[in-house]
């Protein structure tokens, strides 16, 4: 970090700042976040990844922070927006918030197993043209770890399995990116 850089404002905050105490959606939030940090955490310590343990916990507590724009009832979200861009509302956000770009584009690029240009082309895809597939190690381990977790389902964790078939219901190209991370984390 370089002297003009100042550092990015704490996960709490920006939770705080959309998600009001006692809301549904801030507990949904808060559940399903925690899971994906911790999990990450303990794999990134098992596999003794490359990457600062505060840094990860903090890409899993800010991975979904755009839900709330999203219209998605069953998970306590009553914004207007497709669900599908939870990601890149996400994103915007921490941008527009002053957090670090690397906390950004872990917003941008966990959904699914990430999509591609051609995902969002052929699937008409409300989202911008371009490739929010995971890049870098940090986008690729709260990828995975999340694909264990459901926010409408907080008390339990999937097992391979049952990741395995909703990343195919997805397509085999999800399956076979899915496959990947797994080579890598799992």
């Amino acid at each position: 970090m370089t002297h003009t850089q100042k550092p990015s404002p704490s996960w709490l905050e920006i939770i705080d700042k959309y998600y009001l105490p006692g809301e549904k959606v801030r507990e949904v939030l808060l559940i399903h976040s925690a899971q994906v940090a911790r999990k990450a955490v303990e794999i990134a310590k098992r596999k003794n990844l490359d990457l600062d343990l505060d840094e990860v916990y903090t890409a899993g507590m800010l991975h979904d922070i755009g839900i709330f724009l999203t219209d998605a009832p069953g998970i306590e979200c009553h914004g207007t927006e497709p669900y599908i861009r939870h990601g890149i509302l996400g994103a915007r956000l921490l941008r527009d918030n002053g957090y670090d770009e690397k906390y950004a584009r872990v917003a941008e690029r966990h959904t699914g197993t990430g999509l591609t240009e051609e995902d969002i082309r052929e699937q008409h895809l409300p989202i911008p043209p371009g490739d929010y597939t995971p890049q870098t190690t940090l986008e690729k381990l709260i990828c995975y770890a999340d694909k264990f977790y459901s926010k409408s389902k907080l008390d339990q964790e999937k097992d391979l399995e049952h990741v395995r078939r909703s990343m195919f219901r997805h397509g085999e190209k999800t399956l076979e990116r899915f496959e990947q991370l797994h080579q890598l984390f799992g």
